[in-house]
């Protein structure tokens, strides 16, 4: 008999980056993320459903903006052709690649085979593995908005909150009952706009449950509850570090796919222009091994799957069999059983780390005979006794543990931005009769794009120094365009048929925006 449980919890988010420029970067990000992680995932589970002796249990987070392009029909029509422009690129590489090569051709090809029978109906997919019991479907954010840092205007994280729960319902038709807060990230008195969007639980990190007052009796292995009637689960960093650490963990073996060494970087400049791409960049074709964590990447070796899946079984072994250690100990400490919480990106899985779907698929097959019972977070509130009332503390999963990442010298510059554009927002939608259909047609437009700015992808890019110009130019691209709307909307401007079709066209989103949700709280 199983002591405690392990309940696995990904989060799998992209921001909106609809573009109708094929080959486009951002194009290749949504592109690259579901070829390497959103379709193996779905498949991985899918599989273990249908042939493992414990159904596979595991709770997922689809951001709304995930889940839009992923309903984007254009873009469906678009990823084929992208998958099999790789396929062809990878029949061009020097011999001593091919084994590799054919081996992610071979993966690249079964991607294609399964889109097109499913007719590229991802979200149906993640729905019939909740149905069936495998899945506990979480919303977030709308559009990841860090939400400590919109709360001068509560009405801006209500907006962030509704529109989510509304845009799942539409895609699933029910409302979730938990969401993956963006970044984990937890500022006092959050609880009750959560518990009036009818969102009902959620994941801190673990000083969240650590800090919280009073302290938890038994700290992050059981949920607790806040007094506003929402439960938190603390992440565990004994059973997430060993998966999402490349220096401590399995991602950083020699034997595993080197993630940085990519085909784009290697393939002559007149090779590339024929791909439409004017200098090198990831391609998401990837054909050497980590080697060694400190060598260069000219010196990496190539790849080799073979030895890559040995070293899959044994690491899923050592990982189910260091959850067993830890459940053991903390059984004879407790007088309920314990619950172990490892939350992850789901990108970590086939994006970042290559060979994590196939490692989650070898913890579902070895389960059984390790004696580790999955769960989902949804099962756990169900069958729990009384959770323990106690308040969270302010906290996020971010560096820090804080808000430091999304808040210091290079991006604070957003903060007034954000709350001078959502300061006139409430305004605008809290009048009385907020003007006729055209005005409300506006002022939806506008919700959406202020939503659209408040991505904390962008604050971070930000910080992180990487495609930073981008990042800004989405900042103040959605905040250019809110501004021209209100003006519309104040009679201060008329509004162009070619800007109108221009935001239409890029920023359709959230097809049930509410402007309600931004009035003014009583």
């Amino acid at each position: 008999m199983a002591a405690g449980a392990l309940a696995l919890v990904l989060h799998a988010h992209l921001p909106y980056v609809r573009t109708e420029i094929p080959g486009s970067l951002e194009e290749d990000w949504f592109f690259q993320a579901l070829m390497e992680c959103y379709l193996p995932l779905i498949q991985t589970l899918e599989v273990a459903a249908s042939s493992s002796e414990q159904i596979p249990r595991a709770t997922v987070g689809l951001s709304p903006t995930l889940l839009a392009l992923l309903q984007d029909e254009e873009l469906k029509q678009r990823f084929p052709t992208w998958l099999k422009v790789r396929i062809d690129l990878l029949k061009d590489v020097p011999s001593n690649q091919r084994n590799a090569a054919r081996s992610l051709a071979k993966k690249i090809n079964n991607q294609l085979i399964h889109w097109q029978e499913c007719d590229g109906d991802v979200i149906g997919r993640f729905a019939a593995l909740q149905s069936s019991g495998v899945l506990d479907l979480l919303t977030c954010a709308a559009t990841h908005g860090y939400l400590p840092l919109l709360r001068e205007n509560p009405e801006a994280v209500n907006g962030q909150l509704k529109t989510a729960v509304k845009e799942h319902h539409r895609l699933f038709g029910v409302n979730p009952l938990g969401i993956w807060l963006p970044e984990c990230a937890y500022y006092e008195g959050l609880d009750k706009i959560m518990l009036s969007a009818g969102l009902r639980y959620a994941v801190l990190d673990g000083h969240g449950l650590l800090h919280a007052n009073p302290r938890p009796r038994y700290g992050l292995y059981a949920p607790i509850c806040s007094k506003n009637g929402v439960a938190f689960f603390g992440r565990d960093s004994e059973a997430t570090l060993p998966v999402w650490s490349a220096r401590d963990g399995y991602p950083g073996d020699p034997e595993y796919r080197e993630f940085h060494r990519d085909v784009g970087w290697d393939l002559p400049i007149k090779k590339l222009k024929c791909l439409g791409l004017k200098e090198p960049r990831p391609l998401g074709l990837k054909l050497h091994k980590v080697t060694d964590l400190k060598i260069a990447l000219d010196k990496k070796k190539i790849y080799e799957p073979e030895l890559a899946a040995e070293r899959i079984k044994k690491h899923a072994k050592h990982y189910l069999q260091g959850r067993r250690n830890q459940l053991d100990k903390l059984e004879a400490q407790m007088e309920i059983k314990p619950l172990l919480v490892a939350p992850f990106d789901a990108e970590l899985f086939g994006h970042w780390w290559f060979e994590g779907p196939a490692f989650l698929a070898e913890l579902f097959l070895q389960a059984k005979k390790e004696n580790i019972l999955f769960t989902r977070l949804r099962d756990v509130l169900s069958e729990a006794q009384a959770l323990q009332l106690c308040d969270p503390c302010p906290s996020s999963w971010g560096k820090g543990g804080y808000h430091d990442y999304w808040l210091n010298e290079s991006n604070a510059w957003i903060i007034p931005e954000w709350s001078k554009a959502a300061n006139a927002m409430i305004q605008h939608c809290s009048r009385q009769n907020k003007g006729g259909k055209v005005n409300k047609m506006l002022l939806k437009q506008a919700a959406r794009e202020l939503l659209l700015s408040q991505s904390s992808d962008w604050s971070f890019i930000i910080r992180a120094g990487t495609t930073t110009d981008l990042a800004k130019a989405r900042i103040n691209l959605h905040l250019t365009r809110f501004w021209a709307l209100i003006r519309v909307i104040d009679g201060e401007e008329k509004l162009t048929k070619r800007l109108l079709k221009e935001i239409e066209t890029q920023d359709q989103i959230f097809p049930l925006i509410d402007i309600n949700d931004w009035c003014k709280f009583n």
